[in-house]
C-alpha cells in the first residue's frame, strides 16, 4: 500500500574545587528516587531535564524516541516535584509494548550552590552537568533538551559510543556550520571548542570515562575530575558566559579537545542550518536524524517548519498508520512553509523521516 502513494513526494522519497566526597555524600542523601540497574549493553540510557512549561515538549520528544527505536530505552526524566504526577500520567498511557523504562528524578544540585546552579542561563538547565555524579551506575547515556525530536532511531546516534577512540569520552556538535554567523567565534568573552564552539543540546557520554578523566584547565596545573571542576569554572566564568552550562562545557573541551567526538550536523539540526540560507550540507544530502526545534520555534510562528514538524509528532497517535497519520499530513502542512528560508528546504525535514518510517515497516514485516 504504502508503494502506491500517488503524491509525487511519496513517489520520490519513499524507496529512498568542590570536596568530592562531600559530593558523593550529597548525591546519595539526595537520592530520593530508586532507579533500575541494567546492563548498559541491554538498554539505550535516554536524559532529559523539564522545567517551568516543559511538560508537553518534554512527553513529544519521547514519543519521537519511542517511535522508531529499536532497542530498550530507559528514560531518566529529571522534573520539578510538581511535574512528576502529570509526567506520570501522560506516560503510563505510552503502549510501550515492553522496551520502555522510565525513572523520574527531582531537580538537586550541591546544597552549598543550589540558586547559583538552578538560575544558571535557564532553569535547571545545568543540572545535566551533575548527571556523571548522579547515574553512578550508568555506563553512558544520551542526554537531550527537552525541544529535541528523533526523526531515526535513537539507536543509530548510541552506536557513536563504539566509535569513540580511546580518548574521547563524550560527543556534540558543532553550534554553527558556517562562522559569518557563528556566535562564539564572534562574541564570546571566554574559551571554546573549535572554529565556531559547540551545542550541548544533544550530548552522547560515556559516563564511565568522564567520572574517571580528569581534566586539563587553566585555573590550576593539577587536573582537576569531573566532580571538582564544575564550581571553580563557575566561579571563574560566571561573569562571561551567556549560554550558561553549554559555555562551561566549551570552556572544558577547549582545554581537553581530545576528549570530544564532533557529530555532523544532521544529528542537531536547528534554525540556524536553515533561517540564513541552508548550510548543513550532510542534511541536504541524507535529511534530518534529529531535529532541535530551540529559541521555542515549536510554539510560535516564527519558523512553520519546525512547529509542523512537532504538531505532527505530538498529534500521532501510536498504532496508527505512520504513513496516513503522520508523513502525508506533515508534507502537506510542510508545503505550506516554503515562503519561509527553513520551509524552501522544506524535503530535509521529511527524508529522513520517510526513510525511518520504511524501515520500521520492513523490520515488522521480517519480524512476523
Amino acid at each position: 500500500r504504502c508503494k502506491n502513494l500517488s503524491v509525487s513526494f511519496w513517489n520520490s522519497y519513499w524507496m529512498l574545587p568542590s570536596d568530592v566526597c562531600g559530593m558523593n555524600c550529597f548525591w546519595e542523601a539526595a537520592f530520593r528516587y530508586d532507579y533500575m540497574k541494567t546492563d548498559p549493553s541491554e538498554k539505550m540510557h535516554l536524559a532529559v531535564v523539564a522545567c517551568g512549561e516543559r511538560l508537553e515538549e518534554t512527553v513529544t520528544m519521547l514519543r519521537s524516541a519511542i517511535i522508531f527505536s529499536i532497542k530498550p530505552l530507559q528514560f531518566h526524566i529529571f522534573a520539578e516535584d510538581q511535574l512528576h504526577e502529570s509526567f506520570r500520567g501522560m506516560l503510563d498511557d505510552f503502549p510501550y509494548e515492553g522496551k520502555v523504562n522510565y525513572t523520574l528524578y527531582p531537580i538537586t544540585f550541591p546544597t552549598e550552590s543550589a540558586a547559583e546552579w538552578k538560575k544558571l542561563f535557564k532553569p535547571c538547565a545545568s543540572q545535566r552537568l551533575f548527571l556523571p555524579l548522579i547515574l553512578k551506575n550508568v555506563d553512558s547515556l544520551l542526554y537531550v533538551d527537552t525541544d529535541i525530536l528523533f526523526l531515526r532511531p535513537v539507536d543509530d546516534i548510541w552506536s557513536f559510543l563504539g566509535k569513540f577512540n580511546s580518548t574521547q569520552i563524550a560527543a556534540m556538535a558543532p553550534e554553527h556550520e558556517e562562522p559569518r554567523i557563528g556566535w562564539y567565534n564572534r562574541f564570546a568573552r571566554h574559551p571554546y571548542y573549535g572554529v565556531t564552539g559547540i551545542n550541548s543540546g544533544v550530548m552522547l557520554m560515556n559516563m564511565t570515562r568522564i567520572r574517571k578523566k580528569y581534566f586539563k584547565n587553566d585555573m590550576t596545573p593539577v587536573r582537576l575530575q569531573w566532580g571538582e571542576i564544575l564550581m571553580p569554572l563557575l566561579k571563574k566564568y560566571k561573569l562571561n558566559i551567556t549560554w550558561g552550562d553549554q559555555d562551561l562545557l566549551n570552556i572544558m573541551f577547549f582545554h581537553n579537545p581530545e576528549s570530544l567526538y564532533v557529530f555532523p550536523c544532521q544529528w542537531n539540526y536547528r534554525p540556524d542550518h536553515c533561517i540564513y540560507g541552508s548550510n548543513c550540507k550532510e542534511a541536504e544530502e541524507e535529511g534530518i536524524f534529529i531535529l532541535h526545534g530551540n529559541r521555542g520555534v515549536y510554539h510560535d510562528d516564527k519558523q512553520p517548519t519546525f512547529r509542523a514538524v512537532y504538531e505532527a509528532i505530538k498529534n500521532y497517535s501510536f498504532g496508527d498508520d505512520l504513513v496516513h497519520s503522520l508523513l502525508q499530513p506533515l508534507e502537506l502542512e510542510l508545503r505550506k512553509t516554503m515562503h519561509t528560508y527553513c520551509g524552501k528546504v522544506y524535503k530535509v525535514f521529511m527524508k529522513q523521516l520517510t526513510k525511518s518510517v520504511r524501515d520500521l515497516y520492513t523490520r515488522r514485516s521480517k519480524g512476523r
